[in-house]
């Protein structure tokens, strides 16, 4: 797992930085110096700790990733099991990075950036996604509303489905059908996860 260093002092201004600068010109053009410039530091500050745009912009995806996830996920309020909450924190998740900026930037300008971590390996933002989604689960099994099975794997499982349905979504809607828009398709999504979750 790629370690995450933006914690580090002065980090944030620097992911702050790379950001404006994909969002503005995507990542193939985001240099190096242009994020150094919007920082307020030198190159050399940025090549100590970050070799190359790319460990750079992977940085930034974990925090910005992670983020979403983390606000999309309800507060726990009385009466309410712990399958709702994760069912309706996933769907918003899934809702919540379909309309991120940097997702769309990316996925519009830059779409083989996220490539290996669709198709060879697992990014630190994913393993952060499973690690709350692991966690959501316990808390299912232990309230009864969500079937019992092996936490990582069903983790793992689910992410399967909502990265799909995030990354790959605008390929299967047609707005102008009711019954064939996001909206219908984010339905369902709920509906798959309810079935596949419920005891």
């Amino acid at each position: 797992m790629t370690p995450i260093r933006h914690n580090s002092s002065g980090g944030d201004a620097v992911l702050d930085a790379v950001r404006d600068c994909v969002l503005a010109v995507g990542v193939r053009r985001t240099t190096l110096t242009d994020v150094a410039r919007r920082a307020g530091v030198s190159r050399m500050t940025l090549y100590r700790r970050w070799p190359d745009v790319r460990t750079l912009v992977g940085d930034l995806m974990t925090r910005e990733w992670v983020d979403v996830a983390t606000r999309a996920i309800p507060e726990r309020r009385p009466g309410v099991h712990a399958r709702r909450l994760l069912v309706d924190g996933l769907v918003a998740g899934v809702e919540s990075f379909r309309a991120h900026p940097l997702f769309r930037k990316i996925v519009d300008v830059d779409p083989e950036l996220l490539l290996p971590y669709v198709l060879d390996r697992r990014g630190a933002s994913q393993n952060a996604l499973l690690g709350l989604l692991a966690d959501g689960l316990k808390e299912g099994h232990a309230d009864g509303s969500i079937r019992l099975d092996h936490p990582e794997r069903q983790a793992r499982s689910v992410l399967l489905i909502v990265q799909s349905f995030t990354l790959s979504l605008r390929t299967m809607t047609d707005e102008d059908d009711p019954d064939l828009s996001s909206a219908a398709f984010l339905t369902e999504l709920r509906s798959i996860l309810e079935r596949t979750l419920t005891p």
